[in-house]
């Protein structure tokens, strides 16, 4: 079994590599240091966002999945909804026209 890295230490490398690639991302809730929960929230600026959470597949894989999209507020709403129910959870803001979320890069799998 592959050691699974803190959530601080992933979320850190993860907005270290957005920032590597001239991305604007912002931590907007920290969570739990070691096993914190981690979402992501891709606003294209255009009124319009998709929110990211890893999952499970039927594999046991773990991948990266949309838990919502559409209008902002919406998904704004949703990460209210999921810090409810979960305050150790992280939650990042990407702001990228493009859509570029860079969860599908290699190194940000583990």
């Amino acid at each position: 079994m592959t050691p699974r890295l803190t959530a601080a230490f992933w979320v850190q490398a993860y907005l270290r590599r957005l920032q590597q690639e001239g991305i604007p991302a912002f931590l907007t809730a920290k969570g739990d240091e070691t096993a914190g929960s981690v979402m992501v929230k891709l606003s294209t600026l255009d009124g319009r966002a998709e929110l990211y959470q890893r999952v499970l597949d039927g594999d046991g894989e773990r991948r990266w999945s949309v838990l919502s999209a559409g209008v902002d507020a919406d998904v704004d709403a949703a990460v209210s909804r999921q810090r409810h129910f979960d305050p150790d959870l992280w939650v990042i803001e990407v702001e990228d026209r493009a859509g570029r979320h860079l969860l599908d890069t290699s190194g940000l799998d583990v």
